[in-house]
């Protein structure tokens, strides 16, 4: 088996299987097994949701690593706030819409978070 080891700074937090965890001093971790995680600039706050893709973006973060009797409402909510981008969507914008709900749909949840930061990214690169 093979384990990860994440580098912490002081003041960083990290969402970990549900839990929020804030760090007081710098940190080493080694997970040795399945775990859901995100941490410093991949977490999102739910007053940052303001754009479609940062909209989605939040839903699956919730999916990811929100609780678990609050999953599948979020993936959900992902996967309809999705579809109707994907409609609203200039024809320019529509492949990578439909990219993302494949991901969705195919239950790939960080792939598909990985996927919506990156249209995150691309909506703040159009707006500059």
């Amino acid at each position: 088996m093979s384990s990860l080891i994440l580098e912490l700074k002081q003041g960083e937090s990290m969402i970990l299987n549900g839990a929020v965890i804030r760090f007081k001093t710098r940190a080493r971790l080694e997970l040795n097994n399945h775990a859901r995680f995100l941490f410093g600039k991949q977490i999102m706050q739910v007053e940052d949701a303001v754009t479609p893709a940062r909209r989605v973006y939040f839903a699956l973060q919730q999916a990811y690593i929100g609780p678990e009797e609050e999953r599948v409402a979020a993936l959900a909510g992902a996967k309809e706030a999705a579809t109707a981008e994907l409609a609203a969507a200039p024809e320019a914008e529509k492949a990578a819409w439909a990219a993302l709900l494949s991901l969705i749909a195919a239950e790939t949840g960080f792939e598909a978070l990985k996927y919506a930061r990156g249209m995150v990214r691309a909506e703040e690169k159009f707006k500059s």
